[in-house]
């Protein structure tokens, strides 16, 4: 069933536990992402991030994946990642995404802040709601890095205090907050701070917050994140790199002369993200 993100963050709040948020890409990933909600019985979300437009554009995904929501068996919550434009951010709000992230966190505080307003105006008038960022967690959402393994420098920790504002001013319905997490494959070992997340929940009144680049994070840090007050985790890295590594494995296990099928290894690739998302979901729900 298609449910919006305030919602879905209600369910969080009253079971102290994450929502995982799952970037669906193509139609493979979102197959797998809906059949591991319903195989466990628990509540999604599932993105479109503008980044992976060049994979499959949100024109063909975003139809398919508000259809996918409507006819699913769990509450499923239709979400725009990391919409880098209002333009972008009302294209998605027209197919029937039921919450959109503007995010401005490489602007200036004003200039975000300014945008993030108009953004949920825009939202406003689809019934939808907005999730925003407030400090930067360094890499795109795409993972793209250096491969150096260095510590990224251009993250910037969130300031609870400016928090508070920032929510007050603009109205928002969650906060992506950066405490030590990046996006894409992690190369040295993260270095959380909680403190962050539970001074952003106390200076805001609870905001729901939002932990982005949560693929290779342990599962004792994510349950400390949740525990501090963390109740939407983005994710997908890992569930997609679980993917490859199956095609690759399947596909060297053909025998000579053997041949390789499209359509087997999109059914190995689906396995290998439902299974992966499963134990996602499970840590997220405080269920391993």
């Amino acid at each position: 069933m298609l449910v919006t993100l305030k919602e879905i963050m209600k369910i969080a709040e009253e079971k102290q536990i994450a929502i995982g948020a799952f970037n669906a890409p193509n139609l493979e990933s979102l197959r797998a992402v809906i059949g591991a909600a319903e195989e466990l019985k628990l509540p999604v979300i599932i993105q479109a991030a503008q980044c992976h437009e060049v994979c499959t554009p949100i024109a063909v995904m975003g139809p398919l994946m508000v259809a996918a929501a409507k006819k699913a068996e769990v509450p499923v919550c239709v979400h725009l990642d990391h919409g880098e434009t209002l333009e972008y951010v009302e294209e998605a709000l027209k197919m029937g995404f039921t919450s959109v992230m503007y995010d401005g966190s490489v602007l200036p505080y004003e200039e975000n802040v300014e945008n993030t307003k108009k953004a949920v105006s825009i939202a406003a008038k689809y019934g939808a709601d907005v999730e925003a960022e407030l400090g930067s967690m360094g890499k795109r959402e795409s993972g793209a890095g250096d491969g150096s393994g260095a510590e990224d420098e251009t993250k910037i920790y969130t300031d609870p205090v400016q928090a508070k504002a920032f929510v007050q001013e603009t109205g928002v319905d969650a906060l992506a907050c950066s405490f030590g997490t990046t996006h894409g494959i992690y190369l040295t070992k993260p270095r959380l701070d909680f403190m962050v997340v539970e001074r952003v929940r106390q200076e805001t009144g609870g905001i729901p917050v939002v932990m982005h680049g949560g693929s290779g994070v342990s599962r004792e840090d994510f349950h400390a994140a949740i525990r501090a007050g963390v109740r939407k985790i983005n994710y997908f890295t890992y569930m997609d790199k679980a993917a490859g590594t199956a095609v690759a494995e399947w596909a060297a296990g053909l025998k000579e002369g053997q041949p390789a099928f499209f359509i087997d290894a999109v059914d190995v690739a689906i396995q290998a993200m439902k299974e992966n998302v499963k134990e996602a979901m499970k840590t997220f729900a405080l269920m391993a």
